[in-house]
């Protein structure tokens, strides 16, 4: 069976080929795009018709073959993802040269998202505690990239026999549309119940919501809805302040008492 590493060169390969006829940062931003793209016209009817278009405007400016090779890109993603569950589209991006320096674009090596992820998570009784309570966890990604970090998180409550698929929900939050389309491709592969939005986590200002397959098969809106409901009704009711409608109120955070004053980039609540 060929290894995650080799799956990764393959893809790189197979983008590298075209660099002399397309620009690669446009071509890998489309191709991811595209990827996206298939995987939530499948499941998101709401937003199928203006992102079919744009995915025909995508494959119209280039040849059928490099058209054909976006197909072999996400198989290449998908078995590099099945030999093991670890970041794949970061490596690529890295491998290309493509993230941007000016911007302070830095891809966290995996090594460090696992130390990050089993630290956020602490104590395996803690996370089952709040299962059993809630039914699910949340964790909030305020500048996911790839989604190396929450994929990370997956794997370590799949580690502690915790069924990521069933009691985790992610909200991930990335300025830049080409790695948030990479990771909701990764989340979409590995089965994660997420929303990826296109937004600046500071500003709070959104662009675009990207809900996996698994978001919407789980039904995590109503889900969320109702968990939120409950809190309200329990809690009495949470002071808001209001926002304009182009703006994004992201979710509020319970933090362990001992956590509140370390800053982190991953936060579970």
């Amino acid at each position: 069976m060929d290894t995650h590493e080799s799956h990764v060169a393959a893809v790189t390969r197979l983008l590298r080929s075209c660099a002399y006829r397309h620009d690669l940062h446009r071509l890998f931003s489309d191709c991811m795009e595209a990827s996206a793209i298939s995987i939530s016209n499948s499941m998101d009817l709401r937003n199928r018709e203006p992102r079919e278009k744009r995915y025909l405007d995508i494959v119209g400016q280039y040849e059928r073959d490099v058209v054909e090779l976006f197909p072999q890109v996400f198989a290449g993603i998908m078995m590099a993802l099945e030999a093991e569950p670890r970041d794949a589209l970061g490596t690529v991006y890295n491998n290309l040269e493509l993230p941007s320096v000016d911007k302070g674009q830095f891809f966290t090596p995996w090594s460090i998202c696992q130390m990050m992820a089993e630290a956020t998570l602490g104590d395996p009784k803690l996370i089952q505690g709040l299962i059993a309570r809630k039914g699910f966890v949340r964790a909030m990604e305020p500048a996911c990239g790839a989604g190396a970090t929450v994929i990370a998180l997956a794997q370590t409550m799949r580690a502690q026999g915790v069924n990521y698929q069933r009691h985790l929900h992610v909200t991930a939050v990335d300025i830049d549309a080409r790695v948030a389309h990479m990771a909701y491709i990764q989340f979409s592969l590995l089965h994660i119940p997420a929303v990826v939005i296109v937004g600046n986590s500071l500003s709070l200002e959104m662009r675009d919501h990207w809900y996996t397959p698994a978001h919407i098969m789980g039904r995590w809106s109503a889900k969320l809805a109702r968990c939120d409901t409950e809190r309200t009704v329990t809690s009495g009711p949470i002071e808001t302040h209001p926002v304009p409608t182009t703006t994004l109120a992201l979710p509020s955070i319970s933090e362990r008492p001992d956590q509140r004053d370390l800053p982190r980039q991953l936060s579970l609540f």
